[in-house]
């Protein structure tokens, strides 16, 4: 430990990671960043290992003061970041000086940001990962007067004239919209809608306000199941699309237990859950099918360009004498995330 972050006001943002990938096999839900792109972003422009605990901050505002000069990204939905009271940029390294106080605040578009630390955070963990589990009660919450260890300090790195940014590390940010099309591969299930099916393609779906980590509830057309046999429980994927009523369509997230007995229609690929995580109540999601070679090579396009940003960063932080994780590529745990 080398600091503290003074939390001011917690809002509704916990301590994170990319999952817990042990979890499943033990009944519990995998769980972690929602959206796994951003979150990744956040911990590489730091010089962090991709899976280093970080915030995960959702629709409210965010206040927190460093009592020691660090090193911070900020990434996810559009928001105004302060520190210290002058405006700074998302999706680059950013000093915050001992005694200054970050400000998140105007979160818009989007629902979730990621806040990283160079070299992150203490936080306790559970089969190797602090995630938070709301199930087994796990996890850490920010409450207002709560404090974070910080593990690691860097002296402030600001450009001397005009205090304009110094990192311009290019990293391509992924649109975040109001209207969403979502990309899903055919279910286990999708015979037994028959014709119906394809209502999932045809029309647009509202998010619901009963939407969270561990789901998306979708109002729309929904497509119909032709059979009346029973559906046994059994190993269900995240990104999984369920038709468990008449009323709502369920899209399951990180969060959904890993077992279930509604028929699969769909599973939303990787990059698309990483949309959804974004999604309001009341933006509206159209669905689009592909296929999982399609998905598997958007899938690896994106983290090339993780894996490109992450030999900027050390080439970057290599010239300023600064420490960084990111030697190496995190595409095997990455594999291992989504496929958990």
């Amino acid at each position: 430990m080398t600091g503290t972050l003074l939390v001011q006001q917690g809002g509704h943002s916990v301590v994170t990671d990319l999952g817990r990938v042990r979890g499943p096999r033990y009944g519990l839900p995998v769980n972690g960043a929602l959206d796994q792109f951003s979150a990744r972003a956040a911990n590489i422009l730091v010089g962090n290992h991709d899976n280093e605990p970080l915030l995960e901050i959702t629709a409210l505002d965010v206040r927190l003061r460093s009592t020691e000069d660090i090193l911070i990204s900020v990434t996810g939905a559009s928001l105004t970041l302060t520190v210290g009271g002058r405006e700074c940029p998302q999706w680059e390294p950013v000093s915050v000086a001992a005694g200054e106080t970050i400000s998140i605040r105007a979160m818009r578009g989007g629902l979730r940001a990621y806040l990283a630390i160079h070299g992150s955070v203490e936080t306790p963990t559970l089969l190797g990962s602090c995630a938070p589990d709301t199930v087994v009660g796990f996890g850490h919450r920010l409450m207002d007067g709560d404090s974070l260890a910080t593990r690691r300090s860097v002296r402030p790195i600001r450009q001397p004239y005009f205090d304009l940014p110094l990192f311009r590390l290019g990293l391509s940010r992924p649109g975040i919209s109001t209207h969403p099309v979502i990309e899903v591969t055919d279910g286990p299930d999708i015979e037994e809608f028959g014709e119906t099916a394809q209502k999932l393609f045809s029309g647009s779906y509202t998010v619901g306000d009963r939407s969270n980590h561990i789901g998306l509830r979708l109002r729309g057309d929904l497509p119909e199941r032709q059979l009346t046999s029973e559906v046994l429980s059994r190993g269900v994927p995240v990104g999984a699309v369920e038709v468990p009523s008449r009323d709502e369509l369920l899209v399951l997230h990180r969060g959904r237990g890993v077992t279930a007995g509604y028929p699969v229609m769909a599973v939303v690929t990787s990059l698309s859950l990483d949309a959804l995580a974004q999604a309001r109540p009341g933006h509206l999601i159209t669905f689009r099918h592909t296929t999982v070679a399609e998905a598997t090579a958007n899938h690896r396009s994106a983290m090339r360009e993780l894996d490109k940003l992450r030999t900027r960063v050390n080439t970057v932080f290599g010239l300023l004498g600064l420490q960084s994780g990111t030697t190496g590529s995190g595409a095997n745990a990455l594999e291992s995330n989504q496929t958990a």
